[in-house]
């Protein structure tokens, strides 16, 4: 049965909720220098592999990796385009945060003796 297809919020979320695991960030922090296998990417963590395999799934299914198959090499790779509707949606806030960020510091500058 085909799935239907994403919204754009129903993506952001999928990617958000990806990012929210400090597993899956380091997992793309590493396929951000490089394609690498499961077993590579399982190295710097002490999770069983089916463990592993499911954060990779999460990955996949929010589209931040792809993974592939050449002969027995099976290499996962960084797909940048979720990261980047991240980027675009934070940027739209920028002004928001910058400008209580500013309030913030001339409240701190107020207080101080």
């Amino acid at each position: 049965m085909p799935t239907a297809e994403l919204t754009e919020d129903e993506r952001l979320d999928e990617t958000f909720a990806a990012l929210a695991n400090s597993t899956r960030r380091a997992i793309l922090a590493r396929l951000a220098t490089g394609e690498a296998n499961v077993g590579e990417l399982a190295e710097p963590f002490d999770l069983s592999m089916p463990a592993i395999s499911k954060h990779l799934a999460v990955l996949e299914r929010a589209g931040l990796i792809s993974r592939g198959q050449r002969a027995q090499y099976r290499p996962c790779t960084l797909t940048p385009e979720p990261l980047e509707a991240v980027a675009t949606w934070t940027e739209y806030y920028r002004p928001v945060w910058e400008a209580r960020f500013d309030r913030l510091g001339d409240y701190l500058a107020d207080i101080q003796p």
